[in-house]
């Protein structure tokens, strides 16, 4: 009997992986489960915001990923069921499997702090980076120079300094009555990361104007204003927020270890459920003291991997072992950008043009691999 695999979720790590496993699994039935018809590049929705029109360079549909052997579905997953083996969709389709890959990526972590669920937009999907283009547009169209639109931005990591680079540039272009804020409880934006890289990030974004508010936590929020815990209230007229990550709420059911909702993975991806294989935001993947990070670069390499352990667990092999590898971070502040640790480059740090045309590359590679050469030529100039 034909073995049935399943992959849930079109973002990197699970449109990555649907190639590697098609290669991989040339007597199993392989389907395809998502809740779009196109994988979008993650990594630079937050262009949309400035500019609607380049969701058509950053979108791919799946039926130009997979192959036309593997069935597709669209449909929103609800239920894991890891004892027998079925996963459950919206519309009460049931798909049964005899190996499961989970790459459905993650929710935005609201950290039980009250209003911010309600009251903040997130940057998760293409609909989100359409939903604050609009509310930045209407927010500059009521506003003033006496009373400019107060946009507020949570969170100072990648998604929060590029989404307040990109309404910078929203604002620039048509010379908007905006103020910006950028907001971060720890003491300095991009947390964790080379004292370096954050100095070069912040000079850009002080550069556009952008306000930064660090080391003093968000404590509630409700339609009109931000409480923190010590500074003043914060007025604003859009709220988005990039704070952090917590598991599916679909995974709550399925029976494998979990942290957060965010199912735990052996470094060959697979979990305490010898079925169950895990990989990108979904998982916390062991790599010794330090899980794998939950960016785009771990999704892709984990990608390359995953469909041949599957295929090893499947014929009773053993698997291979994964050791994510940081290839450095590129990240982008309106129309610049700024490129730290890439190997082999020997300037640690840099921006300008080298690192603008790198952040591109990496995207149109991307692009290419899962899709063609001739798409990533078109999308070059929306990058």
């Amino acid at each position: 009997m034909t073995e049935q695999v399943v992959v849930l979720g079109a973002g990197y790590a699970g449109a990555g992986a649907v190639s590697e496993l098609e290669n991989e699994l040339s007597d199993a039935q392989v389907t395809w489960i998502s809740d779009t018809d196109h994988h979008l590049v993650l990594h630079e929705s937050h262009r949309v915001i400035r500019d609607p029109s380049v969701k058509d360079h950053i979108t791919i549909p799946v039926e130009e990923i997979k192959s036309p052997a593997t069935r597709f579905i669209e449909g929103e997953v609800t239920d894991l069921d890891t004892d027998e083996r079925v996963v459950s969709l919206a519309d009460g389709t049931e798909v049964d499997y005899d190996y499961v890959l989970v790459a459905l990526g993650s929710d935005t972590a609201y950290y039980g702090i009250p209003g911010l669920d309600e009251h903040s937009l997130t940057l998760k999907s293409l609909e989100d980076a359409l939903e604050i283009h609009d509310a930045v547009k209407t927010a500059a169209r009521d506003a003033t120079r006496e009373e400019p639109a107060q946009i507020a931005i949570g969170g100072a990591g990648l998604s929060g300094i590029q989404a307040a680079g990109e309404v910078a540039e929203f604002r620039d272009k048509h010379n908007a009555p905006i103020e910006i804020s950028l907001i971060e409880a720890l003491p300095e934006i991009m947390p964790g990361q080379d004292p370096e890289l954050q100095g070069a990030v912040k000079k850009r974004l002080l550069g556009k104007d952008v306000e930064i508010l660090t080391d003093d936590p968000i404590t509630e929020a409700d339609a009109e204003t931000i409480q923190f815990d010590e500074g003043e209230p914060l007025a604003y007229d859009v709220f988005v927020w990039t704070g952090g990550i917590t598991g599916r709420e679909c995974l709550e059911g399925a029976n494998v270890e979990k942290e957060h909702n965010r199912i735990v993975a052996e470094s060959t991806f697979q979990t305490d459920d010898e079925r169950v294989f895990a990989i990108g935001d979904s998982a916390i993947i062991d790599q010794g003291e330090t899980p794998a990070p939950p960016t785009a670069q771990a999704a892709w390499q984990a990608a390359e991997l995953v469909g041949e352990n599957i295929a090893r667990a499947s014929e009773g092999r053993p698997l291979k072992t994964w050791t994510y590898e940081d290839k450095g971070t590129l990240i982008s502040v309106g129309d610049e950008a700024v490129a730290h640790g890439i190997k082999p480059i020997p300037i640690n740090t840099f921006g300008w043009v080298g690192a603008e045309t790198l952040k591109k590359a990496v995207a149109a590679r991307w692009i290419a691999d899962v899709s063609s050469a001739k798409r990533a030529k078109r999308a070059w100039k929306y990058l």
